[in-house]
């Protein structure tokens, strides 16, 4: 999968007031809680963060849009990712990552090797 992300300068946790900070806090930073919120669940259903890095804006591709991480994960199946995506424990982190984004996409891939 390949996440491009785009942070809030100001996390967003007006609809999610019950995982707010006391204080607020960058969109990087809530980002950050949802990834180690994420991490014991994505290791277990097999998955694993293969790449992260800075993102910037495209070079083909609209001028205005840009990214600030670029990750890939690796999972293990379909199956796997889409059992970790229902899984409950799990979705209780991801207003983390709703209140972190200003914009992002999922890009599945698959190995064709």
């Amino acid at each position: 999968m390949v996440d491009l992300l785009r942070f809030r300068d100001t996390a967003g946790y007006s609809m999610l007031p019950d995982l707010a900070s006391d204080g607020p806090i960058t969109g990087l930073e809530a980002y950050e809680r949802y990834a180690e919120h994420t991490m014991p669940f994505l290791t277990a259903a097999g998955g694993e963060v293969v790449f992260v890095g800075t993102g910037g804006h495209d070079l083909i591709g609209p001028i205005d849009e840009r990214w600030d991480v670029v990750m890939l994960v690796r999972h293990a199946s379909v199956a796997a990712f889409l059992a970790m995506a229902e899984n409950q424990e799990y979705l209780a982190g991801t207003g983390h990552r709703m209140a972190a984004l200003e914009d992002s996409r999922l890009i599945p891939a698959v190995d064709s090797g």
